[in-house]
Formats: C-alpha cells, structure tokens, sequence
C-alpha cells in the first residue's frame, strides 16, 4: 500500500489439523480480531465437511470473511483471491479492528502478504497444456515440469494438474523456471506471521481423528450432493482431499473404507508438503501446538514488539 500507513495482520499458518482455527479464535477475541481465510478449498461454497470450515455457530462471534464466494465448478483464481482478501483486510483495518489471516494454502498467504504480481496468461498456450492434461494425465506433465523446472516440481503435488499446467505455462512463457518469475518477497502489509505445528506422530494422529470425523459428519453425502451442483467437472475443487477420493468411490472406483483410507494418506502426504512450503520461510515464528499456554505464547509474541514485518531468522521459541 502506498501513502497510508498499512494496516497490520496477524497470519496464523501451518499445515492441516494443527489447531490454526481454534488459536485464531482465541486471538481474535484477544486482540479484537476478525478472520480472513487462506485456505483455498474453504472458498467454494458447500464444500464445508471436507475442508473443516467452521459453520457460524462455531465461530464464537468472530466474523470470518473471503469465505464461500466459489461455486463448485469455478477454477481457482490466486489473483482474484488476492483482490477479495486484501480489501478485507484494509476494511477491518479501517474498522480499527485486527485482521488475522488464517489458514494453510501457502501461495493464498503469499499473495495477500506480499508485493505479489502474477506473470501473465496465454490461452492458447493454456488450452493445449490443459488438453495434454486432460489427454495425458498429471504424470506426463509432472515428469516434463521436473524436466525443465525441478525446484517447481518438488513445491507442486504430482497429482495436482491445474498447479503442473500454470507452472509449464510460465516456464515457456517467460524461459525462466516458475520461482524466478515470481518476485522477491516484499511485504505489502507489516505482519507477524504465527506458525503452529505438532510433532508427526501426534499430527497424524489428529488427521485420521479428523478424517473420522468428516465421515461421521456425512462428507460422503456431502459430497453426493456437490455432484449435482457440478463438483466432479471442476478443475479444482474436484480435487481437494476427500472429496476427490468420495468422487472416485461414487463412481465405482474402490469402496467406501478404500476412499477413507486414502484420505488419511493423502492428506498425511499434504501436511508433509505444507511443512516443507512455511518451513523455508524464516519470517515465520513456530509454536508447538500441544503447548499448554499456547494462547499466552502466541499473544506474547505479537505484543513484544512483533507486530511488524519479522526480520529474517527470527522465531518463537518453543
């Protein structure tokens, strides 16, 4: 932002079951807070099991915004992301109230945090990509990413087509590997970035109670009914974990416990990419989450002066 003093956030991040939403809660009632999401599968509207959003009772009071503004058939949109959270935030600030950003897509975080421009399109060259894809298949293209671009490739899920297809895309575009034609992290907001995390073992634990609890919670009805709005036929939101894997049992593909099971793994695999994306970023202080003052830790670590853009090498001490 320029000729204004910009706002200042409080972004709560890490990977998947760590406990990001129910620390945010706390924080906001602390500071006089409102949330704004960076999970990107929380933006689609219905998709609400799966993806553990908070319903509204849940929320203790504290508003959420830049939540349920996709339908299921929309493809995901960083830019346009970007635009919805950043005028959030500016209107909390404006408000007098603390914006937290919350969640663990690690480019969403980016991209509001930042001076983050994205490199330019070209739809011919996208529809031939997205026609190998669909031709092909993830594989073909991942192995062609990690051909040209291999530090691209160990940030992107193989099996994650629309990220394969976006980074080949500006690596012909722009002749450059995917990282080099992004820039350089610059803040657009004074930020303290929070990062909470478990040990592996307690973590994966959390995942599978987690999982058992979307199914208890009816994700395969869920996920039935999202067919009907068209959930199967969009390029993203048919493949956020769990409902991909509901997708293919409602097609005869594996059983129901086949479905379950792999969405232990997958999101397992997931947390594990999560941890390597926020864990290269030193700006980031990192709380245990099973720490008995948590809360207090975390609320410390913006009030003693942290409230800013961290120095690089920075932490919270565990």
């Amino acid at each position: 932002m320029t000729g204004a003093a910009r706002p200042a956030v409080v972004a709560v991040v890490g990977p998947t079951a760590a406990g990001k939403s129910a620390l945010s809660l706390h924080l906001a009632r602390a500071l006089g807070g409102e949330v704004v999401n960076a999970d990107s599968m929380q933006l689609y509207r219905g998709m609400d099991i799966g993806t553990a959003k908070l319903r509204p009772a849940e929320r203790a009071g504290v508003p959420h915004h830049v939540l349920d503004i996709w339908d299921v058939t929309e493809p995901a949109s960083v830019a346009e992301y970007q635009r919805l959270a950043r005028a959030a935030v500016d209107d909390i600030a404006a408000r007098g109230r603390v914006p937290i950003l919350v969640g663990g897509s690690g480019l969403y975080v980016r991209a509001v945090l930042e001076e983050f421009e994205f490199p330019g399109t070209d739809p011919a060259l996208r529809l031939r990509l997205e026609q190998e894809l669909e031709a092909a298949g993830p594989a073909a293209l991942y192995e062609r990413l990690r051909a040209v671009d291999p530090a691209a490739a160990d940030r992107i899920l193989p099996g994650n087509g629309r990220r394969i297809v976006r980074a080949l895309e500006v690596v012909e575009l722009t002749g450059r590997p995917f990282a080099a034609a992004l820039p350089p992290p610059r803040p657009h907001y004074d930020a303290v970035q929070l990062g909470v995390d478990l040990d592996s073992t307690a973590l994966d634990e959390r995942i599978a109670a987690r999982v058992d609890l979307m199914w208890a919670a009816g994700l395969v009805d869920e996920t039935r009914g999202l067919v009907d709005a068209g959930l199967a036929t969009g390029r993203t939101a048919s493949r956020a974990l769990g409902y991909q894997q509901v997708l293919r049992f409602l097609r005869g593909e594996g059983t129901e416990q086949d479905a379950y099971a792999e969405t232990v793994r997958a999101t397992r695999r997931f947390v594990r990419r999560q941890r390597s994306w926020f864990r290269r970023d030193p700006r980031i202080g990192w709380l245990d989450a099973a720490r008995a003052d948590l809360v207090d830790a975390a609320l410390d670590a913006i009030r003693l002066g942290r409230l800013g853009w961290p120095a690089a090498g920075s932490e919270v001490r565990r």
